[in-house]
């Protein structure tokens, strides 16, 4: 049997695995073969039947994998915290978001907000966005994306603030980090890790979790905008 493991993650560790799939297989573990997507995407694959051997979602989706039968419960790892924040295009003026009067002003104030339909930033800032009472106003300027990096369209010049986890945000080049919104508006959504009950890997599989769950494994975590 190949030494690979199949890996479907959502998009706030793709610089993550990105960055350690090298080093480890250099180490000696498996070759990783990722796939990256919304957390909702990739419960709608792992449905359909699609195969894996690992899986990095929320906490809560995992965890209902996991009581589903998908995921082996007992291979649960947590593996970082995340926090949304915001971005604009490179060069651009930094707004005030430290404090909920300064984002709210800052948001009605952008020619145009890009977030993301189903991705879990996407459906928090939705729900944000309705606590503070502007979803009117900001939806009727908004780029609502179905998936991907709403960075992007920092670049392309089709939005003027972008919101994201910030290790999406940092995906993409041409673009800065202003920060995260402030965090009494938000909790950080908790990413983990488990092996699926179909895969034939499993001595692989659980390798490969014990080293994302690894101090080894932190640095380049917190480098890509999460925090072991």
């Amino acid at each position: 049997m190949e030494n690979v493991v199949r890996l479907l993650s959502t998009l706030a560790l793709m610089g993550a695995v990105r960055s350690l799939a090298g080093r480890y297989q250099a180490a000696g573990g498996a070759r990783i073969d990722a796939d990256f997507a919304p957390t909702l995407g990739i419960l709608d694959r792992l449905r359909s039947g699609e195969g894996a051997d690992v899986v990095i979602l929320t906490r809560e989706a995992l965890d209902d994998l996991a009581a589903q039968g998908i995921v082996v419960a007992e291979s649960r790892l947590d593996l970082a915290r995340s926090f949304v924040g915001i971005a604009v295009k490179a060069g651009a003026d930094h707004p005030d978001i430290a404090t909920e009067p300064a984002l709210r002003a800052a948001l009605l104030g952008a020619r145009s907000v890009a977030y993301s339909r189903i991705g879990a930033s996407g459906i928090f800032f939705a729900q944000l966005i309705e606590r503070l009472g502007i979803a009117p106003e900001i939806n009727a300027r908004a780029r609502i994306i179905p998936s991907g990096f709403t960075a992007e369209l920092l670049v392309t010049g089709e939005a003027e603030l972008a919101v994201q986890q910030i290790s999406e945000l940092k995906q993409v080049g041409g673009i800065e980090v202003v920060g995260a919104i402030p965090l009494e508006l938000q909790t950080a959504a908790v990413f983990s890790a488990g092996r699926l009950a179909a895969s034939k890997r499993v001595a692989q599989s659980d390798a490969l979790l014990k080293y994302l769950a690894s101090s080894e494994v932190a640095p380049l975590l917190r480098a890509s905008g999460l925090e072991p």
